[in-house]
Formats: C-alpha cells, sequence, structure tokens
C-alpha cells in the first residue's frame, strides 16, 4: 500500500499542545512513558507466546534498546515486544488517548483469563510526550508472528497530520525513533540516558540496553598494557536498569542485608532502619508496599520544603516521589516505596489528582503503620521508645488532625509526668490505671520544659494529694489535648487552667472567703484590666500566687507558641489566684483591717501579679519598678530586724 498522508482525530492539534506544553512539568518524562510502552509490548509478547509459538520467532531474549546517535542527532527506543499492524497503528496512535493497553486489558477480562500480564497503560498519551523534545518522529513496526513485508512506518511532526505506509521489517515489535530538537540533545549524552533510566526505570522486569564505547589500551596476554600500542575504541552492550524490585520477592527469600541496602537506597540514610514493614495488600485495592520506620529523625523533619518519604510505582514504574495523599502528615518520617497494580491514572503519569484509589491505599498504609507501631509497643517496648524518642512530636500531630486514628493514636503517645523519672514516659492507659481512688479526671500540665514545670505551683496540691500529673512539653501538645478531651472515660484536665473541683472543707473554703473578699475586690481595682478576676485558689498550698486560664482560654504557654510561629496572639486575661493559708495573705489582710487606703497595698498588689508573671515564665511590664518595690521591702524588713 502506498504511502498515505492522515489528520488526526478529535481536535488533535489541540490536544498536543496540551502535551506538549502543559501535560508534563519535567521533560525526562518522554522516555519514561516510552520504555514503559516498550515493556507493556513484551508483556502482551510474551503472554502470547504461551498458546502460539510462532511469536517468538526465534528472539527468545526481551529487551528494550535505547540507540542515541549524536551525528544524526537521534535517539531510538526499540523493542521486540508484540508490535502492530497498520489498523492498530492508527487506532492506536491516530487518535490520541485511545489507550491499546486498555483494551489489550478489557479483552482478557471478557475472555475470563486469570493470569495475565500486568500493563502500565494509556498508550497514545505517552508516546505524544515525544513531541515535547522532539520536532519528528518515527515510528516503524511489525506485529509478531506476521509477514517480515507487513511492517508499518508512521511519521509526524506533530503538526496535526501524520503519514502511515507499508514497509519491510525483519523483526518484531516496535522502534521509535526520536529526531531532537537543537536545544534538546542532551538526551543523547549517556549519563543523561542512565540518569533517567535509574529513576524512573530502573525496576522494568526487561533488560533497558545500550551500546557504549569505551577507550581502551591493548592488553597482553599477561593482562597488562603493551606500551606504545595506542588505543582503540571497544563497544560493548550495557543493561542501564537493575530489574530488582525488591518489594516484589517474597519475603522469605529477602535478607536483612538486602533489606537494608535498599533502605539506604530509598532514604538516603547510611543507617539501619529501627523496622521494616513489608506486605502486599488484595481486595479492593491492590498494592505491594515496602515501608521503614528510620532509626532517627532527618534533619529536615520540620521543613516545609521537606519531601515526603514514600516513593509511588506503578507496575514497577517510578512515578513520584512526592505524592502527597500517600501518607498523612504526621507520618512524614515513613520511608519506602508503593506499587500498585491497579491505580488509575489521569492523562498525566506525573501529575496525580485527588483520586480515590490513592485515599485507599492511604488508609491501608496507615492502618499497617499504626498496628505495626502498635505491637512494638506492647512486645519490644524499649525499640518503641527509641522510635517515640525520635518521632513522637511528630506522631501526635495525628492526634489533632486525624479524627478517624484518634483512638489508635491516644494509645500510642507517651509522657513524662509527676510520677516518672527525667526522660522515663508514661502511657495514659497506664495514668488511668495507676490513679488513686477518689480522682476523677486526668491531670497535665503544658510547658517548655519538664524542670520548669516541676517548680510550678500549679502543681501544689496534686502533690499534696498524690494525683499524678501528666508534662506536656512539645509544642503539638496543646493541639493533642484538643484532640483527646477524655480517654477510658475520664476527663482530661489542664492544671492551670479553670477552676478545680478537688474535695476539700467546703466550711473553710467559704469562711475564707467571707474573710477576704474586701482584700480580693481591692486587688482586682488596683491590678484593673490586667486580670479578668482575682480569687482564693484551691490550687496552692505552698505559693502565695498563680495565674490561671479560663477552661478554654490561652495560657502561657499557648501565647509563647503562638508568638513564635509569628501569629497574632488574641488579647486575654488570665485569673489571679491567691492562697488564703499563705502568711504573705495574713499580712495583706491585717493592712487592710487596719487602713484600706494604705499606698502600699497597691504596690503589693503590683508584686502579687508580677511575681505571678515570674512564676509561670512571662515578662512583667516594668522590671525596674519591681526590682525598687523589692528593693524597699528588704530595707523595710531589715530596718524591723535592726531595731526588733
Amino acid at each position: 500500500m502506498s504511502k498515505t498522508v492522515k489528520q488526526f482525530e478529535t481536535e488533535v492539534q489541540q490536544l498536543l499542545d496540551l502535551v506538549i506544553h502543559s501535560l508534563y512539568s519535567n521533560r525526562d518524562i518522554f522516555l519514561r512513558e516510552l520504555v514503559s510502552n516498550a515493556s507493556d509490548a513484551i508483556d502482551k509478547a510474551r503472554f502470547e507466546s504461551h498458546s502460539n509459538a510462532s511469536i517468538i520467532e526465534g528472539d527468545p531474549e526481551w529487551k528494550i534498546k535505547l540507540v542515541p546517535d549524536k551525528e544524526a542527532g537521534t535517539l531510538t527506543i526499540r523493542d521486540n515486544g508484540i508490535g502492530m499492524t497498520r489498523e492498530e497503528v492508527e487506532k492506536n496512535i491516530g487518535t490520541i488517548a485511545h489507550s491499546g493497553t486498555k483494551a489489550f486489558i478489557k479483552g482478557l477480562k471478557e475472555q475470563n483469563v486469570a493470569e495475565h500480564p500486568e500493563l502500565i497503560g494509556q498508550f497514545g498519551v505517552g508516546f505524544y510526550a515525544s513531541f515535547m523534545v522532539a520536532d519528528r518522529v518515527t515510528l516503524v513496526t511489525r506485529r509478531a508472528g506476521h509477514d517480515k513485508s507487513t511492517g508499518v512506518r508512521w511519521e509526524s511532526t506533530g503538526d496535526g497530520s501524520y503519514t502511515v505506509e507499508e514497509c519491510e521489517k525483519g523483526t518484531r515489535g516496535t522502534e521509535i525513533t526520536l529526531h531532537l530538537k537543537e536545544e534538546m540533545k542532551e538526551y543523547l549524552d549517556e549519563w543523561k540516558i542512565r540518569a533517567i533510566v535509574k529513576k524512573y526505570s530502573d525496576y522494568v522486569q526487561y533488560p533497558i540496553v545500550m551500546d557504549v564505547t569505551r577507550t581502551e589500551v591493548p592488553k597482553g596476554v599477561d593482562g597488562k598494557e603493551i606500551e606504545g600500542a595506542g588505543t582503540i575504541e571497544k563497544t560493548s552492550e550495557e543493561t542501564l536498569n537493575s530489574m530488582k524490585a525488591i518489594w516484589t520477592r517474597p519475603k522469605s527469600e529477602i535478607t536483612e542485608e538486602e533489606y537494608e541496602e535498599f533502605y539506604k537506597h530509598v532514604s538516603h540514610d547510611f543507617d539501619k532502619p529501627l523496622k521494616t514493614i513489608h506486605y502486599a495488600a488484595e481486595g479492593v485495592s491492590e498494592f505491594r508496599a515496602l515501608l521503614y520506620l528510620p532509626s532517627h529523625k532527618p534533619f529536615d523533619l520540620f521543613s516545609p520544603e521537606r519531601r515526603k518519604g514514600i516513593q509511588l510505582y506503578v507496575k514497577r514504574v517510578f512515578i513520584t516521589d512526592s505524592c502527597e495523599g500517600l501518607v498523612p502528615d504526621y507520618l512524614r518520617f515513613v520511608k519506602g516505596v508503593v506499587d500498585s497494580s491497579d491505580l488509575p491514572l489521569n492523562v498525566s503519569r506525573e501529575i496525580l489528582q485527588e483520586d480515590v484509589q490513592i485515599r485507599r491505599i492511604q488508609k491501608n498504609l496507615v492502618t499497617k503503620v499504626l498496628s505495626t507501631l502498635a505491637e512494638m509497643k506492647e512486645k519490644e517496648p524499649e525499640q518503641y521508645l527509641a522510635f517515640y524518642r525520635e518521632f513522637g512530636p511528630v506522631l501526635k500531630e495525628g492526634v489533632h488532625f486525624d479524627y478517624a486514628n484518634r483512638e489508635k493514636l491516644q494509645e500510642l503517645v507517651l509522657f513524662e509526668s509527676t510520677g516518672t523519672e527525667a526522660g522515663k514516659f508514661v502511657s495514659l492507659k497506664e495514668y488511668a490505671e495507676r490513679m488513686p481512688e477518689g480522682q476523677q479526671e486526668i491531670y497535665y500540665i503544658t510547658g517548655t520544659d519538664r524542670a520548669a514545670l516541676e517548680q510550678s505551683p500549679h502543681l501544689e496540691i496534686f502533690r499534696a494529694r498524690g494525683y499524678e500529673v501528666l508534662f506536656l512539653t512539645d509544642p503539638v501538645d496543646e493541639w493533642v489535648v484538643q484532640g483527646i478531651t477524655e480517654y477510658a472515660g475520664k476527663k482530661l484536665k489542664a492544671a492551670d487552667r479553670g477552676d478545680l473541683s478537688l474535695e476539700s472543707d467546703e466550711e473553710k473554703k467559704e469562711k475564707a472567703a467571707k474573710e477576704y473578699q474586701g482584700l480580693l475586690d481591692l486587688i482586682r481595682e488596683k491590678l484593673g484590666d490586667r486580670v479578668k478576676e482575682v480569687r482564693l485558689s484551691s490550687r496552692l498550698t505552698d505559693s502565695a500566687c498563680c495565674l490561671v486560664a479560663d477552661e478554654y482560654g490561652l495560657n502561657a504557654n499557648m501565647e509563647r507558641i503562638l508568638r513564635a510561629m509569628n501569629q497574632e496572639v488574641p488579647e486575654s486575661k488570665r485569673i489571679l489566684e491567691l492562697n488564703p493559708d499563705h502568711p504573705l495573705m495574713q499580712v495583706l489582710a491585717g493592712i487592710y483591717a487596719k487602713d484600706q487606703g494604705n499606698p502600699r497595698l497597691a504596690d503589693y498588689c503590683d508584686l502579687l501579679y508580677d511575681q505571678a508573671l515570674l512564676t509561670e515564665g512571662s515578662a512583667i511590664r516594668d522590671p525596674l519598678r519591681f526590682t525598687r518595690l523589692v528593693s524597699e521591702l528588704m530595707v523595710s524588713d531589715g530596718k524591723t530586724v535592726i531595731g526588733g
């Protein structure tokens, strides 16, 4: 049949423009697409050869060959797969986005064939990625098992038309020759081709080969170089890909050394992983996963520019290492690969849209990682503690953001407490189990570090009652306690927020309130808008005063966190609580009873408030006045002692 010129279907020029300029942001993708199509073609040929041996044509060694030609400015991708007839060429390529692969799988399913090869998909669009780098593309193909004279030659410059003619082709399969644009000649360099194959197609199961020429000095029979013999050029065919997709192999066949070596490859970490998770998911969503829990946190764990650690493959072809939907942010430390066999991609393998399969995979991955951590916590507590010391603050983010898994996560979080040594942890379950009789709530306090919290006056009544208080010292803990409001039927209660309803002598409480009411009103008046309220405290036993936030108000720690994040801090006033049993209160009450207009009372009110601010770690408004008042009190007290 003679050469004919045809127009593409379906407004092809607009589609070509989309593919060339918008669909792929990384031009390297073209080679991945063509190699993937070649792999599909070999899969089809292998499958058909089981029932039709003539497909082999005396060439049983499947491979994909890359042929760069710098003189001609061309790059050829050649496979010995199934090839195409003229009708198939026009059907699969003449109409962009027609998927020959998709139709092939559909045919297998209609025939109820149980075991069929996994194919990468979407031949049409992937093929046209070639025009990102080439101004002319030539395709020569012949269907395996057909006569040599039935070859087909297809060519286009991407201008909306193509030519097609029959030709002679001695071998089965397809070869695509890209006539590269002048500015794209780097794709003829050996290093560039190797880098692309290594990144995207390293685990394709067929060898991707290329002839490589090296300059050598001739050697004698003894293996030594022959002096003065000059140099010779030697060309040999080298395989560019490893073909070793470790995650596709049974776990029983993989050694620890192999797992560790692959971990170093995907994580760029030279230490051993803490835990390896290797499994295959079946059912609605089928995929294989090889995941690792690192033994230490990376330097960029909290960097906004970091990349998540799980790589996405589809049938062993690399898709991306930045698929945001694979794992939630609080599991961003997990490294490894996920290889899907049924993930539907949109027109671009590179740009994955929000997809129901991705969400299913994420749900499965999260469940598996959390169950592994729960098992580690129960059976390997020391190993879990090592993990938690590195990644606990990140894991706790999930309590706030992942409502669906909150119950699982609250079993995994650990805290230091008044009942543990420094560096030791307690779980919520352990805390609840050792609560003394009569304790109704789980108490906690937030701050920057344990040492400072241990000195907090807010803990005095809890120590007196023998109640354990959790130390929440990670910044994320302020959000954690918004997610975990109760555990095992016990509400979580902040030691420095709201009023305490601990059992106490109500009669004594009422008597103290009547005794000090006038003084409390005076202090409230003198402090003005600096405080929301002044009241007697049921949480202080030794200290004179402290500041507490409303039940749902901002405490000092939360204000510090917001400022550190450059966030606007809402205006808030805290409550000044005073210890009715402290000698200072009795002195103030005596001065108040003797002379309510005494100007020193205003100074004492300021001192009390500043003392409470310093105790919680906040800055005082007027440090000079504070030091002056303290000095005056010391002088006054000293004169009293001397005079006495």
